[in-house]
């Protein structure tokens, strides 16, 4: 089973109902903070105007001018209160878009680990054992003596198999419960087992049924033709004798099915005149455990692979084949960029001030419209390409920019270098591979403007308003 996806630590998400408590009984408390000191200023300064109201010119004077500029501060920080507003529910918003991009893309690659991950079936080469009498020597007391004793104990030896032809047949299917690509295996090797030692010697032929299978059927072993029948369940061990350089054949067939890997594991021993071939019946087969086949030839929508080791080959790891799946590339691209969106916008909003007159809701709209795009581009992203669904989204933006200059063609050619330079750069460069080199442009193309539109007297018709 794979863990519940979570999203960027630390970082606040509106989704989450603990969140907007924790965020609404802080806002409230601020604003009720900011409110009593701008009422007890404006008291305090009141109280001044009137208390000195009716005494000397210059007093009067005095607490006049004082009123004029805590009124000329409050229309003054109009913008920067807005400003901060907007940066804090930008920094919100794409926090919370940051959160549910994260949470999406380890959804997905959870989801395409799925498809492959699990148990796998494993198919053990047989063995042929045989036992020999070995002496060993131990030590009992009798009489508070000590004495040792010789005798004799069966200790069991291995043969290596004189050839291995294996023909395997995997097919897919999707199991409905997990959505794992499961493999339907038909199995069919056929084993020579020959006596190499210089006497006649009881030999025991051992196969393993697979491991990591969910069904298994059929599974059959014949010797020169003739089924072999189980002494006892479970115990896949068939006695012969054979005389010094005799030959005997074993045939093993079954069907299984299981998990989304097969692999034959060699088992330590030394392979010799052995030859696996692995027909997979689907696409994207590629083989497992980095033990490179001998051939890979297509047929179909599938690949046959091929094994063959001619003498003393010593294969320590499994090998077999698998599904692979395409990688997963660009993750953790949105993320960064909706972390680093409230910058970008702070910086383009700066190029605005510099370049032409900014209303206060010129200035909310624009950050609806900056953010309104990211909103957009976090969710085309997951059905297009981020990069065309920005190059979409920036033609909206600056179109909208152009709106900017009120009718001015001078002060709207302002917005749209500013735009370009402060907001389709910046993000831009936050998507593409090169994102020093996009950012340097953006800051490059930033400080040109500004130093053209200031130092050369590039006017625009009209001095720049706060109001």
């Amino acid at each position: 089973m794979f863990p519940t996806s979570q999203g960027i630590p630390g970082l606040p998400d509106l989704t989450h109902p603990q969140t907007l408590m924790r965020l609404g009984s802080q806002v409230l408390s601020s604003f009720l903070t900011l409110t009593m000191l701008a009422l007890a200023l404006g008291l305090v300064v009141a109280l001044l105007s009137l208390a000195l109201h009716r005494t000397e010119p210059e007093q009067a004077i005095f607490t006049g001018e004082w009123a004029v500029r805590y009124s000329a501060l409050l229309r003054a920080f109009q913008h920067g209160f807005l400003v901060l507003i907007l940066l804090i529910s930008g920094f919100f918003l794409c926090s919370t878009l940051g959160n549910r991009y994260h949470n999406w893309e380890q959804a997905r690659v959870a989801q395409v680990a799925a498809t492959v991950a699990g148990d796998r079936m494993e198919q053990t080469a047989p063995q042929v054992r045989y036992l020999i009498q070995e002496p060993y020597t131990y030590t009992v007391q009798i009489d508070n003596r000590l004495v040792q004793r010789e005798e004799k104990r069966e200790v069991p030896r291995f043969l290596a198999l004189e050839g291995s032809e294996i023909q395997v047949t995997i097919d897919q299917a999707q199991n409905l419960q997990d959505r794992r690509n499961n493999y339907r295996i038909d199995f069919a090797a056929d084993y020579r087992v020959r006596n190499s030692l210089a006497k006649a010697q009881d030999l025991f032929f051992e196969v393993a049924p697979p491991s990591g299978y969910s069904l298994l059927q059929n599974l059959r072993v014949e010797r020169e033709g003739t089924r072999l029948q189980l002494a006892n369940p479970g115990n896949y061990s068939f006695p012969m004798r054979l005389e010094p350089g005799a030959e005997t054949s074993f045939r093993v067939t079954y069907q299984a099915q299981g998990a989304p890997r097969w692999v034959y594991n060699a088992g330590g021993q030394l392979l010799s005149n052995f030859r696996l071939t692995a027909n997979a019946n689907f696409p994207n087969a590629d083989f497992a455990s980095g033990i490179a086949p001998n051939g890979i030839n297509s047929r179909g929508q599938g690949k046959a692979f091929t094994w063959v080791f001619q003498d003393n080959v010593s294969v320590s790891n499994p090998f077999g084949v698998f599904t692979a799946t395409g990688p997963i590339l660009n993750t953790g691209v949105l993320p960064r960029l909706l972390l680093l969106a409230p910058a970008v916008f702070l910086w383009w909003l700066l190029l605005l001030y510099l370049s032409l007159p900014l209303p206060l809701r010129n200035v909310a709209i624009a950050a609806g419209v900056f953010f309104a795009c990211l909103l957009a581009l976090t969710y085309l992203s997951r059905v297009v390409d981020a990069k065309l669904a920005w190059a979409g989204l920036s033609l909206v933006l600056l179109s909208l920019a152009w709106g900017l200059g009120a009718r001015n063609r001078s002060a709207s050619l302002a917005a749209v270098v500013c735009t370009l330079a402060g907001a389709v750069l910046p993000v831009l460069g936050l998507l593409v591979p090169y994102t020093g080199l996009t950012l340097s442009l953006a800051g490059l193309l930033s400080a040109v403007w500004l130093a053209v539109r200031n130092w050369y007297g590039l006017e625009l018709g009209e001095r720049i308003k706060l109001v």
